[in-house]
C-alpha cells in the first residue's frame, strides 16, 4: 500500500465549507420516560442518546435545509451567487413532486434559475451525492455546488414500537464544495446494495407502490425497522466492505485521519470501535446529541470534524455508512 503522500486523488474536490441547522425543541430522553410512561434513565440506557432535536408538525423541511446552506454560507462568508448547483441529498422528499432541491431553493438565498435535483439513497444520500458533485465539478460543468441533507425523521416514528422510535432526531446539515487545486479529492467510493434486505427497514408511502388507488393504510407513512435482523444482516457485511474500501483506497486504517460514520445507533458505533477498531481518536461520535438524523447524519458529523479541527489538510478522510436497501457506503477522501 503507498502512503498518504503517494496518493493522487482520483476526483478533485475540495470541502470548503459546512453548516447545520436544528429544530428549537430539544427532547431529553429523560423527557421521553415521562411522556413514554418509562422509569427513570430507561430511554437513555435503551437508546444511547441524552437528547436529540424533534422539529414542531407545522416545521418547514425546505426551511430547515435552507437554514443550514445559510448557516455554511454565511459562516465562511461565501456570495450566494457563487453557487451554481444545488444537490439535495435527503432519505425523504418534501413531496413526490416537484423535486425537494425546489422547495429548498425557494426558501433559500441562492438566485432563482440555479441548477439542483435530489439525490436519495437513504441514509447515505450524502456519499453519493459527494460523489456525483466532484464527478461534476472535473467536468467543468460547475463551479462550486451546495450539498444539503435535511430529514425530519420526527414525522415518522411509530411510537408503538420503541425498537425504532427512541433514536431518530431531525436535522439538516450543508457541505460546499468546489474543485480545489487537484491535491484535495476521493481516493475511493465503495457502495453495494443487498435487496434481500428490502423490507427490514422501509416506509412503503409516498410513491406508487402503496397509494389511495393501490391501496394504503396509515401505518405506511410511518417508519418500520426489524432492527434484530437488520443490524445481524449489516454487522455481518460492513466488516469485509470496510475491508474492500480500505484496499480500494490503497491505504491502512492507521492512515486514515478521521472517520465519520453515519450515526445509526449506539450499538453501530460500538461496531466501529469494537469489530472494525476504529480508535476513538479519529472516530466522529455526535449520536449522544443528535440520535440518528438520517440523511442529514453524516454531513452532521462531517460539520463537528470540520469545524472542531479534525478534517486536516492532506489527511484521509473515511464517510462510512449503512443505509435501508441494505445499502453500504463509503469515501476515502484526502481532505
Amino acid at each position: 500500500m503507498g502512503t498518504t503522500t503517494e496518493r493522487t486523488p482520483k476526483a478533485a474536490i475540495k470541502l470548503i465549507a459546512t453548516g447545520i441547522a436544528l429544530p428549537p425543541e430539544r427532547v431529553t430522553s429523560s423527557t421521553l420516560d415521562s411522556r413514554l410512561g418509562k422509569s427513570a434513565g430507561y430511554v437513555e440506557r435503551r437508546s444511547g442518546i441524552l437528547h436529540r432535536y424533534h422539529a414542531t408538525a407545522d416545521a418547514s423541511q425546505a426551511a430547515l435545509a435552507a437554514e443550514a446552506l445559510h448557516h455554511a454560507l454565511d459562516s465562511y462568508h461565501l456570495d450566494p451567487s457563487s453557487v451554481d448547483l444545488l444537490i439535495c441529498a435527503s432519505a425523504v422528499a418534501v413531496q413526490a413532486l416537484p423535486c425537494s432541491a425546489i422547495h429548498i431553493l425557494r426558501a433559500a438565498r441562492l438566485s432563482s434559475g440555479v441548477a439542483g435535483f435530489d439525490i436519495n439513497s437513504s441514509c447515505v444520500s450524502f456519499i453519493s451525492a459527494f460523489e456525483v458533485a466532484a464527478g461534476l465539478l472535473n467536468t467543468g460543468a460547475y463551479r462550486r455546488i451546495a450539498i444539503v441533507s435535511a430529514d425530519l425523521a420526527s414525522r415518522g416514528i411509530d411510537w408503538q414500537d420503541e425498537e425504532s422510535s427512541l433514536i431518530f432526531g431531525d436535522g439538516a446539515a450543508c457541505a460546499i464544495v468546489e474543485r480545489g487545486d487537484g491535491r484535495s479529492g476521493i481516493l475511493a467510493t465503495q457502495v453495494e446494495m443487498y435487496p434481500e434486505g428490502s423490507e427490514l427497514c422501509e416506509i412503503r408511502a409516498g410513491g406508487t407502490r402503496r397509494n389511495p388507488r393501490a391501496g394504503i393504510a396509515e401505518g405506511d407513512f410511518l417508519f418500520h425497522m426489524q432492527g434484530k435482523p437488520l443490524f445481524r444482516m449489516a454487522s455481518e457485511k460492513v466488516e469485509a466492505f470496510f475491508t474492500r474500501l480500505l484496499n480500494k483506497s490503497e491505504l491502512a486504517l492507521a492512515d486514515i485521519a478521521t472517520v465519520v460514520p453515519h450515526q445509526a445507533s449506539h450499538l453501530s458505533l460500538a461496531h466501529m470501535r469494537k469489530r472494525l477498531k476504529v480508535p476513538e481518536s479519529a472516530l466522529i461520535d455526535i449520536y449522544r446529541h443528535y440520535g440518528n438524523q438520517v440523511a442529514a447524519s453524516i454531513p452532521t458529523a462531517l460539520h463537528e470534524a470540520f469545524t472542531t479541527g479534525r478534517v486536516m489538510p492532506g489527511k484521509p478522510l473515511m464517510l462510512i455508512g449503512t443505509a435501508a436497501g441494505l445499502t453500504l457506503a463509503g469515501m476515502v477522501l484526502l481532505a
